[in-house]
């Protein structure tokens, strides 16, 4: 029996519980969670260095999974254009039972092996895209379908799973173990199992994201504007990084679209704004080397 299915020798009397110790059962077998992402840190470290050269070249990022772990796919992917601007047609989740399934289960679409080599091949992957594939059993035909397509066209692939020795991790280049075994609620894996997908899948992709100079320092200078709160974040991020009041923040930020990396080298090198822009393309968005310049 798979760890993740195994039932769980602790809290054998879960049931009887009341709501002070549930609560505090099932949020300490969390840490299990973090412990399985701290030991897969060196596989995840790997895994962006041989994606970067790809994604930095144009590639996509492309993510294959059911159920919970699908979901976790879904919610990677489309977090990454807010908080980093990066194009939507770049961040493509696939999902078992398509997208209907984000929201009501599609029983059996996970046992589909032909259904995910057919989705990862209607996106036309290409040798500059790079899948992840996951899976908590580490077994799901769906996902070792998409993964078997992916390496077929020669996309780099990543697989996540949490049981040691599973096929998913077998089924690619980079293989994630985040073991974090038995269950409290036996079987239930979109417990502590989840919560190590969305650790990894959040490092993996945020590491990815700084090592393409969306971040100065440790703030997020390449997001999108897009509502009143982000408007006041952009702000609030300009007069950091620019060590500028507010209203010269503003006041830059109006000339350059709310592109808060521009608006930083507009104020610290008293450049117009098109000449920030251009200093920024030299290097490839970087605000650090953008500054440096002579």
């Amino acid at each position: 029996m798979l760890n993740t299915e195994t039932p769980s020798q602790q809290h054998p009397d879960l049931d009887l519980y009341d709501s002070a110790q549930l609560v505090q059962a099932l949020v300490d077998d969390q840490q299990a969670a973090l412990d399985a992402v701290r030991a897969a840190a060196p596989a995840l470290a790997a895994a962006v260095e041989a994606a970067l050269p790809r994604i930095a070249a144009g590639g996509r990022l492309l993510w294959a999974g059911a159920g919970t772990s699908g979901r976790l796919g879904v919610l990677d992917s489309v977090e990454l254009t807010p908080t980093f601007s990066w194009p939507r047609e770049r961040a493509v989740a696939l999902m078992a039972g398509g997208a209907s399934a984000m929201f009501v289960a599609v029983e059996g679409a996970e046992d589909d092996e032909a259904q995910g080599r057919q989705d990862v091949q209607a996106v036309q992957p290409g040798p500059q895209d790079v899948l992840l594939g996951i899976a908590a059993s580490g077994q799901t035909p769906y996902v070792l379908g998409a993964l078997a397509a992916a390496r077929a066209a020669g996309c780099l692939t990543v697989g996540l799973a949490n049981n040691p020795g599973a096929a998913v991790l077998a089924a690619c280049e980079f293989p994630v173990l985040l073991d974090t075994g038995a269950e409290i609620i036996s079987g239930s894996t979109r417990l502590k199992a989840g919560t190590a997908q969305k650790i990894a899948l959040n490092s993996f992709s945020s590491a990815l994201m700084v090592r393409l100079n969306k971040v100065y320092g440790n703030l997020m200078v390449d997001m999108k504007a897009t509502n009143a709160k982000l408007v006041r974040r952009a702000v609030a991020l300009t007069m950091r990084a620019a060590s500028v009041d507010e209203a010269s923040a503003r006041r830059a930020l109006a000339q350059c679209d709310f592109s808060v990396k521009t608006a930083i080298v507009m104020l610290r090198r008293q450049l117009p704004a098109a000449e920030a822009l251009r200093s920024l393309e030299r290097h490839d968005g970087s605000v650090r080397r953008a500054l440096a310049e002579p």
